[in-house]
């Protein structure tokens, strides 16, 4: 059968110019790896990371090479988690029915577009709720970035340097009503040509400091911890401790993604895991922090703990830091009841996404399909901005 695929081109590429227009700042900011076509859904693909070198030798000169300097080499791993479709279909009835109206070449090429947004928009999500996993947060609860100034972007960013991120690739990804503040304080003219900027360029908004800023629509707002009057254990804290003992006092508990200060310390952490053996702090409970960990440490003495009230996540990272995972849906060795099948690309996200159509009884059924999982692989380049 003939590639009947080929006259929805136009339609598909038509389609993707709306997509490109919404408000998509995360999938363009992370680094795209689409090498992962081999593993299956909820298969570990393994991603090297290098160990610190902070030993040091001296140059001292002699007619023998020094002892072989070895190092172990980390993993983490990334995961594709979803494998999803969005189809439609159509009857003979029904196509020739809107030919003597709207026109069913219009109507199909507005549903490719609404499944391509759908998918979009679920892969962008994903990649936001990577807020959890930042090593800290900058930024005032309550208080929108870019009111009158840039004094929010450059305590992310210091964030950032602070914790050996390159600042070659530098994003940062904020909401809409950050976007409002920010496009008034520089001015912005939004009427740019797209289609002469670069794949890594679109939707940059700015670059302060050389931090590439971009509004996402997906951006999290979710509700804070109800831990209230909690406190550390007595033991004394040391710079880069993740695990903090709790005592028991206080009520209610935190989650992966709370934001918390200590007394004496104006960091503000981000909590990755906890262990709660109640409702309420106890003897034994313990908060994980995001790595690095303490910045400051403090002397014998117990520390309240104060839950920070709910905020947008806004999201500060190096490019390097976050990888997006994508491959297209697998099929069977010996193939479906697709007669046909073709990808496509996005021009201004980058994402694949694969067009299938099956046939039925005076009946056409079109699926748009991807595969994906998101993961921080360095949370320490990492860091949330409140707003």
């Amino acid at each position: 059968m003939s590639n009947t695929l080929t006259g929805l081109i136009p339609d598909l590429y038509a389609a993707l110019d709306v997509v490109s227009r919404e408000l998509i700042g995360f999938i363009p900011a992370v680094t795209v790896d689409s090498s992962v076509n081999r593993a299956a859904v909820g298969q570990a693909v393994k991603v090297p990371v290098s160990p610190s070198s902070n030993s040091m030798i001296d140059t001292t000169p002699a007619m023998s090479v020094p002892s072989a300097a070895d190092q172990t080499i980390g993993n983490t791993s990334v995961v594709i988690t979803r494998s999803k479709a969005v189809p439609f279909s159509w009857e003979g009835n029904e196509q020739v029915g809107l030919n003597s109206g709207a026109g069913y070449l219009t109507i199909r090429a507005n549903q490719i577009a609404q499944a391509m947004r759908t998918l979009a928009n679920a892969v962008e999500l994903d990649l936001a709720a990577l807020y959890a996993t930042t090593s800290r947060a900058a930024g005032t609860v309550g208080t929108v970035p870019f009111i009158t100034n840039t004094a929010a972007l450059s305590a992310a960013r210091k964030i950032l340097v602070d914790n050996g991120a390159p600042t070659s690739d530098l994003q940062l990804v904020i909401d809409t009503n950050a976007g409002a503040n920010l496009q008034t304080l520089f001015n912005i003219n939004s009427a740019r040509d797209k289609a002469a900027e670069t794949l890594a360029g679109q939707g940059v908004l700015t670059m302060p400091s050389g931090v590439a800023i971009r509004e996402s629509a997906q951006v999290y707002n979710p509700a804070s911890g109800a831990m209230a009057s909690a406190t550390s254990t007595s033991a004394a804290f040391t710079v880069g401790q993740t695990v903090i003992p709790l005592a028991t006092a206080g009520t209610g508990v935190v989650a992966a993604g709370d934001v918390i200060t200590f007394a004496n310390d104006t960091n503000q952490y981000v909590v990755s895991a906890v262990s709660f053996a109640g409702a309420n702090p106890a003897s034994g409970d313990t908060i994980t922090l995001a790595a690095p960990g303490l910045r400051k440490a403090q002397g014998v003495a117990t520390r309240a703990i104060t839950v920070l009230a709910t905020s947008p996540r806004n999201m500060a990272f190096s490019r390097s830091a976050i990888v997006l995972a994508t491959r297209m849906p697998e099929r069977p060795q010996e193939g479906d009841m697709a007669i046909d099948v073709m990808t496509i690309q996005d021009p201004r996200s980058g994402l694949a996404f694969e067009v299938s159509m099956y046939p039925g009884y005076r009946k056409i059924r079109y699926e748009i399909a991807l595969a994906w999982g998101v993961k921080n692989i360095k949370p320490e380049h990492t860091a949330t901005l409140l707003g």
